[in-house]
């Protein structure tokens, strides 16, 4: 079994990277989120968590306080080095999984068009296609449904999906990810849902860094070589929205895996986002025009018709480039019988389409967010996903509630 991977890449010879409980272990505690330009004085704009407050220069520039300075250097961070480069560092000091801070600042122009394009190739983590052995309950297999292409614009009709970009010690790295509702910010979310392998790299390493998300990724459809040609705009048209905060469950941290489907029962992450360079003062809900309601107490496998899964698959025979869908009809997949059980559905989608969203009628009837993509065989035949419960609208509501007041 494999995790439906992150996916990587390489770009034109620099080296790029790409891949609960409330309180998911102190990392939820004592994430550090700033902003910061690629090139520029110390009076880049630069955020905290509420204790520290950001001060402001005479021509209206945020600058980073000193203590803040002092905070990232205790963990071997200089602000101008690493927006200049070392967030190249992996070394395994410098990754902070025992610090636990999550370090996101915003570069900007870091995912310019070519690398945006280039970060589409998936680490292949070949595993059974049995996976549940005889534990739980697990339905029949499901018979592959051939993923189809969102019609475009992709904007008009799979308006809440995008495509995750980050960077992690093996290069530029995809996943998928949806707009979801905040309750604290009716109308105007700056949520995003997706998996947790796609923000942290579970019990053997920590978090990914230059996490962004970008809303109706190749918006028109546009081929590889049609994209080689494209501006920033055709490709982003509705911006690069920066991670300021990232959280998953306490259970991938501790668990979580790319081999055997470790932790995948847990395999949810959400969060909140800025745009790199203003949106009008607009939320990312604002912006796209729409955001999906999560359910965290979805209807049970048997009373579900079907599940809508979308994603930007990166694996052969896909190129990340393109947005697709698949419709089944969910069974059960049993990893322990400790574990929950997740949903399973039939499905082509490959590597990058780890963390889309999958819809189904809520409680209300109304489409609604009920799990994300998480792991698949090497056959690419199905994929599952985590069902969300307490433990996911823990994180969720977390994240809601830590940026309530602004």
């Amino acid at each position: 079994m494999r995790l439906i991977r992150p996916v990587l890449a390489a770009r034109r010879g620099r080296t790029g990277r790409r891949p609960s409980s409330v309180l998911a272990v102190a990392a939820v505690t004592a994430v550090l989120a700033l902003t910061a330009t690629a090139c520029g004085p110390e009076e880049d704009n630069a955020s905290d968590k509420p204790s520290v407050s950001a001060g402001q220069s005479s021509d209206g520039k945020i600058t980073i306080p000193d203590d803040l300075k002092d905070r990232l250097k205790e963990h071997g961070i200089d602000l101008d080095q690493w927006k200049n480069g070392d967030w190249k560092n992996w070394d395994r000091d410098k990754w902070l999984r025992e610090a636990k801070d999550f370090v996101n600042p915003i570069i900007e122009d870091l995912w310019d068009p070519d690398r945006m394009r280039d970060a589409d190739k998936s680490p292949e983590k070949p595993v059974d296609n049995d996976i549940s052995g005889d534990e739980g309950v697990t339905d029949p297999t499901p018979a592959p449904v051939q993923a189809a292409g969102v019609r475009t614009p992709y904007h008009a009709n799979a308006a809440e999906s995008g495509k995750l970009l980050f960077d992690g010690p093996e290069g530029s790295m995809i996943c998928s990810a949806t707009v979801v509702k905040d309750p604290a910010h009716p109308g105007k979310s700056n949520l995003v849902w997706t998996a947790g392998h796609c923000v942290h790299a579970g019990k053997k390493g920590g978090w990914y860094r230059n996490i962004a998300f970008v809303p109706s990724y190749n918006n028109q459809g546009l081929s590889l070589a049609g994209l080689k040609k494209a501006t920033k705009q055709e490709i982003a048209p509705y911006g690069v929205w920066w991670g300021t905060w990232a959280q998953t469950s306490d259970q991938w941290i501790s668990q979580g895996s790319s081999m055997g489907g470790l932790g995948a029962p847990y395999d949810f992450a959400v969060l909140h986002v800025t745009p790199e360079k203003g949106s009008a003062g607009k939320s990312l809900e604002e912006t796209v025009g729409s955001a999906l309601p999560v359910d965290f107490n979805a209807p049970a496998v048997p009373k579900i018709d079907s599940m809508t899964a979308t994603g930007f698959p990166a694996a052969p025979p896909y190129d990340g480039q393109k947005a697709f869908q698949c419709v089944d009809k969910p069974g059960r997949l049993s990893l322990t019988a400790q574990d929950p059980t997740m949903y399973r559905i039939g499905c082509t989608m490959t590597g990058g389409s780890s963390g889309g969203g999958w819809v189904a009628k809520g409680q209300d009837g109304k489409p609604a967010l009920v799990s994300n993509t998480s792991i698949g065989p090497v056959t690419a035949g199905w994929l599952a996903g985590p069902r969300l419960g307490k433990d996911a609208k823990g994180v969720y509501e977390s994240v809601s509630k830590k940026y309530a007041g602004e």
